[in-house]
C-alpha cells in the first residue's frame, strides 16, 4: 500500500511535470503576472530558445530580435564559442569569491588593459554596480588626490542620463518614472543638460568640489540621443582644465554597437575612468566592472570595496571568450558598415510616419509620429510580423540587432519593419 501510494506521487509528480512542459504563452504570461512583480511590462511574447540573432517562442514561432537583451547580446545568442567555455568552466571552478587568486581574473584584466589602454581593470557584475563602483572611486580620488573638502566631494550627471535603478543611479535620474517616492536621495549629485559644454564649464567654474563628471557617450535609454560632433572632445578638454575625473558610462554603447569599439572612439578621447557592463558578457552571466589607471584605481585599498560574485572565474572565463569574438569576428567593422545601410533605408520613411532617425552603427531609434501611431502598439506589429524590440519613452522604437547580424537578415528586419509601419492604419 505505501508502495503504490509512493509509486502514485510520483505519477502526480510527472504529470504536473508535463503539464507544465506544455503551458502556452498565455499560460506563462498569467502566471509571470500571478507570481511575479509588476514593476516591468515585458512584450507579450514567451522566448524559449536563441541561436544567432533569432528567438523562438513557446508555440515555435521564430522572430529577428532586433533588442539583443538591449545590446547585452552582441555576440548572437548562445555563441557556440562562449556556450562551449561556459560549460567548461562551470564544470571545472564556477565561483571561489575574490577570497583567493583565480586563473580568469588576472587573464581577463591583462586582455581588457592592454587592449583599450588602461592600468587596471576592476570586475563586478550588472551594469548599476559598475556605476557605483566608479562614483565611489571618484570620490575617493577627491579626497585622497584632489583634496576635496572631507564630505562636499559632488558628483555631475546629464540630464536624460540612465544607468541602472539603485538608490544611487535614480538619484541622478531626470526621469519622475525612476526617482519618484524612493527619496530621501543621495546628497551632491548635480545634473546639467545633455550636450551642452557651455552649462557644463559653467557648473565647473562655480563649484571646486566636483571630482567627475558621468556621461553616456550616446544615451540609449534616454532616446538613442547622439551628442553634436565635437560634444565629447569638448568635455574631455574641460575636464583637463578643472581636474575633474571624466567617467563614461559605455554600458550600453560599448564593445562594437556603434561601428567601433568604445563610442568615444568616433571622437578619438580617452575618458578617466570607463564603465562597462553588458555585452561583457555576451549575455551568458552578469559581467561588469570599471577601467582605469594607477592613480585613480589604487584609491581602493585593501577593503574598501568588494562583491562576492564579482571577478568570478566563471564570470571573467566568459567575458574574456565574449570580448575576444568581438574582435576576432571584427563585429564592430559589421556594426559600421550595416549601420550605414540601416540609416540610409529606414531615413527614406515618410515624415508623417517617422520624424526621425537616430543613432550610430547598430544602435538606433525611430522616432514615430504619436499622432499615426503608439509605439507600444507598433511594437505588437512588429511581434505579429516576426520582429522583436521595445519602445523608449513611449514613441522611439529600438533597434539593436546582434552584431552577428548578416546584411540579408538586416534588410529581412528592415523590410518588416517598413511594411509594419507603412500598413498600420
Amino acid at each position: 500500500m505505501a508502495m503504490q501510494s509512493a509509486r502514485q506521487r510520483f505519477l502526480s509528480i510527472v504529470r504536473e511535470s508535463e503539464k507544465r512542459r506544455f503551458l502556452t504563452s498565455q499560460q506563462v504570461i498569467d502566471r509571470d503576472n500571478k507570481y511575479g512583480g509588476i514593476h516591468f511590462k515585458p512584450l507579450p511574447v514567451v522566448l524559449t530558445r536563441g541561436e544567432g540573432v533569432f528567438v523562438w517562442d513557446i508555440e515555435g514561432k521564430r522572430y529577428l530580435d532586433f533588442l539583443a537583451g538591449f545590446s547585452t547580446v552582441n555576440q548572437g545568442h548562445c555563441h557556440p564559442r562562449l556556450v562551449k567555455v561556459m560549460r567548461e568552466q562551470a564544470g571545472k571552478l564556477a565561483h571561489t569569491s575574490r577570497a583567493f587568486y583565480t586563473e580568469p581574473h588576472g587573464e581577463l584584466g591583462e586582455y581588457l588593459t592592454k587592449l583599450l589602454k588602461w592600468d587596471r581593470f576592476l570586475p563586478m557584475n550588472t551594469g548599476v554596480e559598475a556605476g557605483d563602483t566608479a562614483i565611489k572611486i571618484a570620490r575617493r580620488w577627491g579626497y585622497r588626490v584632489k583634496k576635496v573638502q572631507s564630505n562636499k566631494a559632488t558628483v555631475v550627471f546629464a540630464n536624460g542620463n540612465f544607468w541602472g535603478r539603485s538608490i544611487a543611479a535614480l538619484s541622478s535620474s531626470s526621469d519622475p518614472n525612476l526617482y519618484t517616492d524612493f527619496g530621501p536621495y543621495v546628497p551632491l549629485f548635480e545634473r546639467v543638460p545633455y550636450n551642452d559644454v557651455v552649462a557644463l564649464e559653467q557648473m565647473f567654474k562655480n563649484d571646486p568640489n566636483i571630482v567627475a563628471f558621468m556621461v553616456e557617450p550616446i544615451q540609449g535609454e534616454g532616446g538613442v540621443v547622439v551628442p553634436t560632433d565635437g560634444y565629447l572632445k569638448r568635455v574631455r578638454e574641460l575636464c583637463t582644465k578643472y581636474n575633474v575625473l571624466w567617467i563614461v558610462d559605455e554600458v550600453q554603447t560599448g564593445l562594437c554597437r556603434t561601428g567601433t569599439r568604445l563610442a568615444v572612439d568616433h571622437e578619438g578621447v580617452k575618458p578617466d575612468i570607463l564603465v562597462l557592463g553588458k555585452a561583457l558578457s555576451g549575455g551568458m552571466y552578469p559581467v561588469s566592472g570599471v577601467l582605469a589607471n594607477d592613480e585613480i584605481m589604487l584609491c581602493l585599498e585593501t577593503g574598501s570595496h568588494g562583491s562576492t560574485f564579482g571577478g568570478s572565474p566563471l564570470g571573467n572565463r566568459v567575458a574574456l571568450e565574449a570580448v575576444k569574438i568581438l574582435e576576432e569576428e571584427n563585429l564592430a567593422e559589421n556594426a559600421k558598415k550595416l549601420g550605414k545601410i540601416l540609416r540610409e533605408e529606414l531615413s527614406k520613411l515618410p515624415k508623417e510616419i517617422v520624424t526621425e532617425f537616430r543613432g550610430r552603427g547598430l544602435l538606433a531609434g525611430l522616432v514615430i509620429n504619436k499622432e499615426y501611431a503608439e509605439g507600444w502598439d507598433i511594437c505588437l506589429k512588429l511581434r505579429d510580423a516576426g520582429l522583436l524590440s521595445r519602445p523608449a519613452h513611449g514613441q522611439i522604437i529600438r533597434i539593436s540587432p546582434p552584431l552577428t547580424i548578416t546584411e540579408e537578415q538586416l534588410r529581412e528586419g528592415i523590410d518588416i519593419l517598413t511594411t509594419v509601419l507603412k500598413n498600420y492604419k
